[in-house]
């Protein structure tokens, strides 16, 4: 019998506005078993995460109109039962470390440097939902 795949049955909302990049993360994305709903803009991750509730955000940083700051700081300002406590993976060209410190400043709890290689996207998926449940555990019983 095979083990299931690590992310299956995870609802994945994923924004980027590059069509290629998009397409790459979802792929690897539901190769391993998630639900995923893809977006181009910041607006439309906006309504689409306080519809879907996802367990994780995937987000680029650099998007016209609106940046991946911009639309983290946001969903920060949700209330929880609007999805304002999604972890959210910041998925970006700009890799170097006063990124990423601006990055997790603004809300993100990780931040990957693109090109990322397929296995290691998985992995970080799975560990954000996993920190994720392990930290409202805490919430609830602490």
């Amino acid at each position: 019998m095979e083990p299931p795949l690590p992310l299956t049955g995870l609802n994945i909302l994923v924004v980027d506005d590059d069509d290629d990049s998009r397409f790459y993360v979802t792929t690897v994305l539901e190769t391993d078993g998630a639900n995923v709903v893809a977006v181009a803009s910041a607006a439309a991750a906006l309504e689409t995460l306080i519809n879907l509730q996802p367990e994780v955000l995937v987000c680029d940083i650099a998007m016209p109109e609106e940046d991946g700051y911009t639309l983290i700081r946001k969903v920060r300002s949700l209330k929880p039962d609007q999805g304002g406590r999604t972890p959210a993976i910041a998925l970006t060209a700009y890799g170097d470390n006063e990124d990423r410190v601006r990055a997790l400043e603004a809300g993100f709890q990780t931040h990957v440097a693109k090109p990322v290689d397929p296995n290691e996207l998985v992995e970080i998926v799975a560990n954000s939902v996993a920190n994720s449940k392990n930290y409202s555990r805490e919430q609830r019983t602490g």
